[in-house]
């Protein structure tokens, strides 16, 4: 993982604590973020969405992060979901 990886995943994990973060970056431009937290239970997907996507806003404004696929996930539905993405 890039350094910019690293950072996207740290950010993340610091603005959600519960969550587990799986950052794929396969060129060190764009990168994909799948995110699993007990906190998004009962969170409609947009909401959890503006929950992780809020902590990195000053590095898009500044094209420091320059693309972000996004993916939440609450524990149970990462259970069903992720023979899909691994």
């Amino acid at each position: 993982m890039t350094e910019k990886g690293a950072f996207i995943k740290r950010t993340i994990e610091e603005a959600v604590p519960n969550a587990t973060v799986h950052i794929y970056d396969p060129d060190g431009e764009h990168f994909q973020a799948f995110v699993i937290s007990e906190d998004f239970v009962g969170i409609p997907k947009l909401k959890q969405h503006r929950m992780v996507m809020n902590t990195l806003k000053d590095r898009f404004a500044t094209n420091e992060v320059h693309a972000l696929g996004l993916k939440t996930f609450t524990p149970e539905k990462w259970e069903v979901a992720k023979s899909n993405y691994m």
